[in-house]
């Protein structure tokens, strides 16, 4: 008898990413065949795991759940499930406006989805995962929710307040994966910052990296979403010295004008910004900071986009991204600033900032002709071997296209001599 088959469908960040891997698993345990992200028709179930950030995610969600309204009607799919960050928010909308859907499921509903399909949950595997990304690399998801109050984000509204994992927990989930190939783990949450104190008392995400390192078979921790008000200074002696962390820090700092920055309540000044990222390059020697900026929140002048110009081309981030302002309901700015630019002239801001940064970072990768760099090997593309630097996290940043005879294989870490450099990508052969 054939099995039946399930396609998990993911939308948005790696956070959900994470969610979906675990709902595959527990799936596959109960001897469903389970596909993530596949084209194919055929399915007896669908799950969409949605994403409701800012604007422009939601509506590709919902066109995404549309997509597969229409194939259910033409027979192609069974049942079609509705899960993740949208659903958590908006169910009640959903169901009215798109009833085609069989069943809306919250962020948190793992056991719900489970039951739905008629397996039996497995809570003592809910942190084994069904591994879609390329197989030397995951994310260890450590905390969900975030007690910040920034007036632009909606996130707290869906995920709910800060809620850490415990370290056994994630050690034991390090374990696992690196058990499974697994060589870099990517530690994500809305604030690694904040990790612990809900449950410790205080921040522990020193120890927890301090523990992670220790597990046989992970190389390289990577460190995405770290906010600057009250940043752990604790992990900077780790990060100079652990040779498994790398020197990679993610930064969101939205703004540096003052008048933005505490209309965004951010609860942290231009000053303060300043220091610290001159204090991080002081403790790590070599870092890279990946950070984004928001341009066109309420109220931001020609005279505050300027300041953030000067601010960028000063600093000169290695790694940057820009989004224009999104009005979010149900957010502090959303109620009460008026959204005063237009979309085209946000979007310039955008494009404007991006151009900066675009010559930054050649500049930049100029000065790496003739470095060496260790490189993880990601894949095999055309003549190249494709791989990344420490310095580089995977989909977001930099790549570095690796020249040799030798067949390398995937997920090795190589030895690598820059020879060329683009804007953001770079060349090497193979030492």
């Amino acid at each position: 008898m054939a099995k039946k088959r399930v396609n998990v469908v993911t939308m948005g960040c790696s956070k959900n990413l994470v969610d979906s891997e675990v709902l595959l698993n527990q799936l596959e345990r109960g001897k469903f065949e389970v596909l993530h992200d596949s084209n194919e028709t055929g399915f007896d179930a669908v799950f969409v795991n949605t994403c409701g950030f800012i604007h422009d995610a939601k509506e590709e969600s919902i066109n995404m759940i549309l997509d597969y309204a229409e194939a259910k009607k033409r027979g192609e799919i069974d049942k079609l499930y509705v899960m993740g960050c949208l659903s958590e928010r908006y169910q009640n909308d959903l169901e009215k406006e798109l009833p085609e859907v069989d069943k809306y499921f919250g962020k948190f509903d793992m056991k719900a989805m489970v039951d739905e399909l008629k397996v039996t949950y497995q809570p003592e595997f809910i942190y084994e995962r069904k591994i879609t990304t390329p197989s030397h690399f995951a994310y260890l998801k450590i905390s969900e929710g975030c007690n910040r109050s920034c007036s632009f984000c909606a996130i707290p509204k869906m995920t709910g307040r800060h809620k850490s994992r415990s370290i056994d927990s994630l050690v034991k989930e390090a374990r696992y994966l690196a058990k499974k190939g697994v060589k870099e783990l990517l530690l994500i949450a809305q604030d690694l910052s904040y990790y612990g104190i809900d449950l410790y008392g205080k921040g522990q995400l020193a120890e927890l990296i301090n523990q992670i390192s220790e597990v046989d078979g992970i190389e390289w921790i990577r460190l995405h979403y770290l906010y600057p008000t009250k940043f752990p200074m604790e992990i900077l002696p780790i990060m100079r010295e652990n040779p498994k962390v790398c020197k990679y820090l993610d930064m969101p700092l939205q703004h540096i004008a003052n008048p933005v920055l505490k209309n965004m309540l951010r609860h942290v000044t231009r000053e303060e910004t300043e220091a610290l990222i001159a204090k991080i390059k002081e403790e790590v020697p070599g870092v890279v900071i990946r950070t984004t900026m928001l341009v066109g929140f309420p109220g931001e002048t020609e005279e505050d986009f300027e300041e953030l110009k000067e601010f960028i081309q000063e600093t000169k981030f290695e790694r940057l991204g820009v989004f224009p302002y999104s009005k979010e309901e149900g957010t502090y700015a959303g109620d009460k600033f008026k959204d005063d630019l237009s979309d085209e002239e946000k979007q310039d801001r955008a494009d404007e900032l991006m151009e900066i940064q675009q010559y930054i970072s050649a500049e930049l990768n100029q000065q790496k002709i003739g470095q060496q760099f260790d490189v993880i090997i990601d894949r095999k593309e055309s003549d190249y071997f494709v791989g990344r630097t420490e310095f580089d996290s995977p989909e977001v940043d930099g790549e570095v296209f690796v020249t040799t005879d030798d067949e390398l294989k995937i997920g090795t870490i190589v030895k690598v001599k820059i020879t060329g450099a683009e804007d953001y990508d770079l060349y090497g052969d193979l030492v």
